[in-house]
């Protein structure tokens, strides 16, 4: 907010007839723009409350705990069929509310226990709760980088799902195996008495329901484009959210469970509002369009490299403000270039939120460190151990992005 407010002030007094001298810049119009950029991404912020207040009824209607009990009951002595379960776990509340956050607070803290419970040593437990994270946020149905980038491009959210889905889930199945594929079988007794009850009523039919819910509803509208009626995100995950009221077996709080969702998300929120200001002043005053030419005016080979350093560093700086700044310029070269605009933003969109845990916000990486009660160095402890993994993620990214023109042509797109 501050950010976005100085750099309307220093346009105003800089910039006195506007960056077109036949329109001045009156302090009018830079609160108008300020106006217009704070609902720029009115729709996505609708799309994260929604999907995090269905998550939140999930949780507390006792859904996660017994699903995660579940696992652990039922294949505490298979290690690599409960971790590949456990992984499938930590995608899904990224990937319905595409934040890393909302994940780390829903399940890492059950899925850390458990973890524990298989002896995974601390700091690879919590890099690999950070790195779980950081992949569902970028899972697919939503993705808010690609989604904002691609709203920036004017280009329609189509035909991400495939390639966010395997870039996703390769990474997190790699770092799953990576950091906690070897050690002993879970102790079955520790995990549980670590784990929240589930209500008795708890079974496999409650535990779905929502879930064909939402994916049903989804999927509707692709498969019969013409005779489905058009139902967006926000009243798909409100639609799922009544149908976790119908099959909690015990009264959920309603009202206090939406009051608990606001509040907890009131500062992701405020991000994707300031970010929409800050794009609207850098494109008034031209910064927007003299960082994106920075970017895109180097060698093609350079690019692909220095990418694997801008994404992630810019993500840790400005959050998901980097999707519309360096995402649409992007979208535009490689278009160029003659290269897959969809498989080259699936890419990014992977590449980005593993600098979430980055100085100066590293704002899943922070949660995931107080969630599970991490003591050990965040620097010398954490963040050297989840280097290996990003690495290895940046590089599967950086291999569809240079073949992404051969890559969609062999899924069609």
């Amino acid at each position: 907010m501050l950010a976005a407010t100085l750099t309307a002030i220093v346009a105003h007094v800089l910039l006195p007839k506007g960056v077109d001298p036949r329109s001045p810049l009156s302090f009018i119009e830079i609160v108008r723009h300020l106006a217009e950029g704070s609902i720029t991404y009115f729709d996505v912020c609708l799309v994260f409350l929604t999907a995090t207040f269905f998550m939140s009824l999930f949780k507390e209607a006792g859904g996660v705990a017994y699903i995660v009990r579940k696992i652990v009951q039922t294949f505490h002595a298979h290690r690599i069929v409960c971790l590949l379960l456990l992984c499938f776990v930590m995608l899904i509340p990224g990937a319905i509310t595409g934040s890393g956050t909302t994940t780390v607070l829903t399940v890492g803290a059950l899925v850390g226990s458990v973890l524990m419970a298989m002896g995974v040593p601390e700091d690879r437990r919590v890099a690999l709760i950070f790195i779980l994270a950081a992949m569902s946020a970028a899972c697919p149905p939503v993705n808010l980088w690609a989604m904002m980038a691609a709203a920036g491009a004017n280009m329609p959210y189509v035909g991400f799902a495939l390639p966010l889905a395997v870039l996703s889930i390769a990474g997190a199945l790699f770092a799953t195996f990576l950091l906690a594929g070897r050690g002993e079988k879970v102790d079955l007794t520790t995990a549980l008495s670590d784990l929240p009850e589930a209500p008795e009523k708890w079974n496999g039919f409650r535990a779905a329901a929502p879930f064909v819910v939402l994916i049903a509803l989804i999927l509707a509208g692709r498969i019969w484009p013409h005779a489905f009626p058009t139902v967006g995100l926000p009243l798909v995950f409100m639609i799922a959210a009544a149908a976790v009221l119908l099959v909690s077996p015990v009264k959920l709080r309603l009202f206090q469970i939406a009051r608990n969702t606001v509040e907890n998300m009131v500062g992701l929120v405020g991000i994707m509002v300031i970010v929409g200001m800050l794009t609207q002043i850098m494109t008034l005053t031209g910064a927007r369009g003299l960082l994106s030419l920075e970017v895109v005016v180097l060698p093609i080979g350079v690019l692909f490299a220095a990418l694997w350093l801008i994404l992630p560093v810019s993500e840790g700086i400005l959050q998901y403000a980097v999707a519309p700044l360096l995402g649409v310029p992007l979208i535009m070269l490689f278009n160029m270039r003659g290269l897959n605009p969809v498989i080259a933003l699936a890419c990014w969109s992977v590449m980005w939120p593993l600098g979430d845990c980055l100085p100066p916000t590293a704002v899943v990486g922070r949660a995931a460190v107080m969630e599970l009660g991490y003591e050990g160095k965040y620097y010398g402890g954490f963040i050297r151990v989840v280097l290996l993994p990003m690495l290895a993620i940046l590089a599967l990214c950086t291999v569809a992005m240079i073949f992404s023109k051969e890559i969609g042509t062999l899924i069609g797109g």
